[in-house]
């Protein structure tokens, strides 16, 4: 799958601003919720693996993911689960071991039937959704520490995935949050960092989203408020869409604040 190339080059398009990294500098803290570049790179390390369990076999996931599931019970938070599996891992041997580990991920999926079902927290998926959302998760945490060192990254036109993701969990935004989801869709056209424009859904001039890839995906990863984005929405339904955008499981979670999350500047 193309999608688990694209996955690889987002690992290593993170992996190199990190590998000047020393032990100390692992422990900056992102504008994400306080968490720490340790806890952001622990956080991919851990759903990496669980990833490639769960292609390995649903018993391999299973056995994975029962502890942390148990952690999630009790009423850890996602970082607090991780602490326990990554055993005193951290700073430049948990970087690296999330950076082999990305690769292997990468390999496992490289071959598979997209259409495979695979186990995960949530409901089951396809293996292709599986490794797009590793490569979205990976892009989006990615973007905290690209801001936390102030790297700007150079985009590619396979942000088209995580855009793909974003318009097809329309919905699930909706839903998550047990509001009525609007019909129809809006039109949604982006421009991808090649050039490229994208379209999903029936084109409508009093319905729609417009405007940059990037940025569209940084509104539906949560890690941009909109109003810190060129985006232009027309209609009602899309402006709310825009608003409260997810395009990952779990619980609602409100977008940043406006002006909350950026580049560091030093």
């Amino acid at each position: 799958m193309q999608q688990a190339e694209d996955f690889r080059q987002e690992s290593r398009a993170l992996a190199a601003i990190l590998d000047p990294l020393g032990d100390a500098d692992f422990d900056q803290p992102t504008l994400f919720k306080g968490w720490t570049i340790d806890d952001v790179i622990g956080h991919l390390h851990m759903f990496n693996v669980a990833a490639a369990k769960a292609i390995e076999s649903d018993a391999a996931f299973a056995a994975f993911f029962t502890p942390i599931a148990a952690g999630l019970a009790a009423g850890q938070n996602l970082r607090q689960t991780q602490y326990p599996w990554l055993d005193g891992l951290r700073g430049r041997a948990l970087f690296e071991s999330w950076r082999d580990e990305a690769e292997q991920t990468a390999d496992a999926y490289a071959n598979a039937d997209p259409k495979r079902r695979v186990k995960w927290a949530g409901p089951d998926m396809s293996a292709l959704s599986s490794i797009t959302a590793r490569q979205m998760e990976t892009w989006a945490h990615g973007q905290e520490v690209f801001d936390c060192l102030g790297h700007q990254r150079v985009e590619q036109d396979s942000i088209r995935n995580i855009a793909h993701l974003g318009v097809a969990t329309f919905g699930w935004t909706f839903v998550n949050r047990g509001l009525p989801v609007p019909d129809p869709a809006p039109h949604v056209q982006l421009t991808g960092p090649s050039g490229a424009v994208w379209d999903w859904n029936t084109p409508q001039t009093d319905n729609s989203v417009q405007g940059d890839a990037v940025d569209f995906a940084q509104v539906v990863t949560q890690v941009r408020n909109i109003d810190d984005t060129s985006l232009v929405t027309t209609g009602k339904a899309a402006g709310e869409w825009m608003a409260l955008a997810q395009c990952f499981a779990g619980a609602p979670i409100d977008p940043p604040a406006p002006g909350t999350r950026h580049i560091s500047l030093g």
